[in-house]
């Protein structure tokens, strides 16, 4: 057996181009685009590239978009103004926190400050509450691709058994979530877990998310199921999954690749998050 590459990158340009279209039709009714702003808190390389990313996507989908930079030292007090000055400002529909924050603040915080409505990374307190009860709100970018990705293959979630490896709010645990949602008879995996080659191998679903490279071989693998390699892992070989790919591919019905898999869809649903985000604050859903 040979799986079905499913290609996040291809994905990711279609959702795109969905954003971009309902940004125009935001324009043309409302007079302005949904307004995006990310802000980040210190130098780190890598969430500078990350935060460039987002604003160039965001400008291409015709969003307006800003970068707010702060130094490395910023307190909590001073974070929480400039989140509060976003919270109440009109043209701005969703606004992030880039992740991870030095020391001296505190993600929970932060979370919990950002206004539901506007928390368009989706993890916040109400909107976590709001996934866990079913309700509209802004869904985590990263799970949500997955939902889409798994959608766009074609595989068959109704009644199958999905098992998540990874407990993060970021990923495991919204994506339990939304696989419930879906009816998937769902177990969260991780570190702890005994036998987590046996527990694999009865995913029809399987979803990695937990941070090792090719952590998750090919003889753990259920002939024909579907495999979502979350893992972004820099090794001396290049960009490694979760999941060693030559292996599991050779059993497995679909999967997708690292890099070129679940990566590109999260920028792509962070900008489908703020056009959400945009109508729910007009009332145009």
């Amino acid at each position: 057996m040979s799986a079905t590459i499913i290609d996040g990158r291809a994905a990711a340009a279609v959702v795109r181009h969905e954003v971009a279209e309902g940004v125009a039709r935001f324009l043309a009714a409302h007079g302005r685009p949904p307004g995006l702003v990310g802000i980040q808190v210190g130098d780190d390389p890598a969430s500078e590239i990350y935060q460039a990313n987002k604003a160039r996507q965001a400008d291409e989908c015709g969003m307006f978009s800003r970068r707010i930079t702060l130094p490395g030292d910023t307190s909590q007090a001073e974070l929480d103004q400039v989140i509060d000055e976003l919270n109440d400002a009109r043209d701005v529909d969703g606004m992030l926190v880039q992740l991870p924050v030095p020391d001296q603040l505190s993600e929970p915080l932060i979370a919990a400050r950002i206004h539901p409505d506007k928390d368009v990374d989706g993890f916040g307190p109400g909107n976590m509450g709001r996934l866990m009860r079913g309700e509209p709100g802004n869904v985590p970018c990263t799970p949500a691709g997955v939902m889409r990705l798994l959608d766009d293959a074609g595989v068959p979630l109704e009644g199958a058994n999905a098992v998540v490896v990874g407990r993060s709010l970021i990923v495991g645990k919204p994506q339990a979530m939304l696989l419930l949602e879906r009816n998937c008879t769902v177990t969260i995996a991780h570190s702890r877990t005994r036998d987590l080659p046996g527990l694999c191998r009865t995913a029809d679903v399987l979803v990695a998310a937990v941070g090792r490279p090719e952590m998750i071989r090919g003889d753990w693998i259920k002939p024909g199921a579907a495999l979502i390699d979350v893992g972004i892992n820099r090794t001396d070989d290049g960009l490694r999954g979760d999941i060693h790919f030559g292996e599991a591919s050779n059993v497995a019905g679909w999967i997708t690749p690292v890099p070129g898999g679940v990566g590109p869809m999260t920028i792509a649903f962070l900008l489908a998050n703020t056009l959400l985000a945009a109508r729910r604050r007009v009332g145009d859903e």
